[in-house]
């Protein structure tokens, strides 16, 4: 299994960024596809979810700037981020998981770098 994830960088405070996560060795359209961002110290932090089943949910952190989207066909999620501040700086994971008779089976990508300068 495999989560590449890719679409970060540095941008100013007002900026957009596009992640995007493909995603290999699943079964996509069965895993609810998660972004999880960890800055160094703090713990990981769900930012947004898009279940198998087509719900969104956000952070309340980042509700009205950022938008999880996914391509079935495509093996892909996506996380728009528009409206970047400071705070948002983090390594960004994307995460598929799934729970199947009570067993959470769970993935994880390597991760991106955002950096967001005042």
């Amino acid at each position: 299994v495999q989560l590449q994830a890719s679409g970060g960088g540095l941008v100013q405070t007002g900026g957009s960024l596009r992640l995007s996560c493909v995603v290999s060795g699943i079964t996509f359209s069965r895993y609810a596809m998660n972004w999880y961002r960890q800055d160094p110290g703090k713990q990981r932090e769900l930012v947004a979810v898009a279940s198998s089943g087509g719900n969104i949910n956000y952070a309340d952190s980042v509700k009205g700037r950022f938008t999880i989207s996914r391509d079935n066909a495509k093996n892909t999620v996506y996380l728009q981020m528009n409206s970047l501040k400071p705070e948002d700086t983090a390594v960004y994971y994307c995460n598929a998981r799934r729970v199947r008779l009570g067993v959470v089976d769970e993935h994880w990508g390597q991760g991106t770098q955002v950096t967001v300068s005042s």
